[in-house]
């Protein structure tokens, strides 16, 4: 990832200056995940942990490949990995789109940032996976179906983007919660704040509300975050037609 860039200037609109204020916003949540995979290295799986491999691999009755993400600690890191991968796999379809390519300055450079994050994110999940599991429990390179979003329309990518961070925040929201290593704990609170500064990003630039970074649609009656179980985030990406694999989450922990 490279450096922040940190501008200097006496004068300016304020329009400016709000521009700049969110590409920094974003850059310092990019750095906050640096060095994390330090930490993560060091940090075994239960090895008394077993799968349920019913469904582990196959096609089910519509020709989709399946894969359950199994149990426990490494189970909800599979689902992470999940999140990961549809969100590096749209923001790659994001920048090869006409939108993308006509978009004024502002929206170019933030959306830039979140690829690179929901990159940095999947590789890193990829890599701490396969070191502490055999290749045949870690989730694979998913297939995905984007057909139902224009890439060409600002529309199109700006509101599936918000559905994605703000389901992506949510999502380790409610997952953090299940995690029994202190460690991966500390990840996901890590990963949780650059998904929260994604989501008030793709709010401020798509939304006319300058309250939308923390609307009431995403924050509860205590001022908090929402938060869902992995099987609820599991049945609404798989609405949305996204992912075509199947993935199987039934062994992952409950509230």
């Amino acid at each position: 990832m490279k450096k922040p860039i940190i501008k200097v200037s006496t004068a300016g609109s304020s329009r400016e200056r709000v521009n700049d204020s969110r590409r920094r916003f974003l850059k310092t949540g990019g750095i906050a995940l640096v060095g994390t995979s330090l930490l993560m290295y060091g940090c075994d799986v239960d090895e008394n942990e077993t799968f349920n491999t019913a469904d582990l691999h196959g096609e089910d009755s519509k020709g989709r490949k399946v894969f359950n993400l199994g149990k426990g600690d490494f189970g909800i890191l599979n689902y992470a990995y999940v999140l990961e991968q549809l969100e590096a796999a749209f923001y790659t379809n994001v920048l090869d789109g006409a939108y993308f390519a006509g978009a004024v300055a502002e929206e170019r450079l933030i959306l830039e940032d979140l690829y690179k994050h929901e990159v940095i994110h999947r590789e890193f999940f990829k890599t701490v996976l396969s070191t502490i599991r055999p290749s045949t429990d870690v989730l694979p390179d998913l297939e995905f179906d984007f057909t139902s979003i224009d890439f060409n329309s600002r529309d199109s990518v700006l509101a599936t983007a918000r559905l994605l961070e703000d389901t992506g925040v949510a999502a380790y929201n409610g997952a953090g919660p299940l995690l029994e290593n202190a460690t991966y704990l500390l990840l996901a609170g890590k990963i949780v704040s650059v998904e929260a500064r994604h989501a008030a990003a793709i709010r401020s630039i798509y939304l006319s509300d300058p309250t939308a970074f923390a609307g009431d649609d995403i924050i509860d009656g205590n001022g908090l975050d929402l938060a869902f179980d992995p099987q609820t985030v599991l049945n609404a990406v798989e609405e949305t037609g996204l992912i075509v694999t199947k993935i199987i989450g039934r062994n992952l922990p409950k509230g």
